[in-house]
């Protein structure tokens, strides 16, 4: 759920009604494949209900509730370098790219706040990459330094308010 905090934390209610209104819910059956690997994609999801799994290759990695999909080709025009499958039925919120570039380029304080929390979300986890592979292991620790799995600061602050504003407007999309 980190990575909706993560892109929700800058955002203000406007922002959180634009997304929820403009993204459609889709129902997924168990098995379907919502990004293939090599095929470029135009969608952000974010998974509103269930797991989708990511094939890296080795053992797939789970994703449930909050977990944001596709950020990377909003950025970047390559096709995603992995396969995202419903793990069992689940629902996602899926935004379309250009409905979201247009946003941007018109709304210069979304703009400004969507890739702030996406730059964000980015630094924490190429952090936590970083120290899977081992880097930074035998350093001494700081008390000021983040550490992996734990939030920046500035997501601390905002944390508790970004959790309940994504969970009522969970509750009210699931709803449609």
């Amino acid at each position: 759920m980190r990575k909706v905090l993560f892109l929700l934390s800058q955002l203000d209610d406007d922002d959180l009604d634009w997304i929820m209104n403009t993204g459609r819910k889709q129902e997924l059956r168990g098995g379907t494949v919502l990004i293939e690997k090599g095929r470029p994609i135009s969608t952000l999801y974010i998974v509103l209900d269930g797991h989708v799994e990511v094939d890296l290759g080795d053992q797939p990695i789970r994703l449930g509730c909050g977990e944001v999909l596709g950020e990377i080709s909003l950025l970047d025009s390559r096709p995603p370098t992995a396969t995202v499958t419903a793990a069992g039925d689940a629902i996602v919120l899926a935004i379309d790219h250009k409905d979201l570039q247009r946003k941007l380029r018109d709304d210069v304080g979304f703009a400004a706040r969507f890739y702030y929390s996406l730059a964000t979300m980015l630094a924490y986890r190429i952090r936590n990459t970083y120290a899977q592979l081992g880097y930074g292991v035998d350093e001494p620790m700081d008390e000021d330094a983040d550490y992996e799995d734990e939030l920046s600061p500035e997501l601390l602050d905002t944390v508790h308010l970004t959790g309940s504003r994504f969970n009522r407007a969970l509750q009210k999309k699931l709803a449609e």
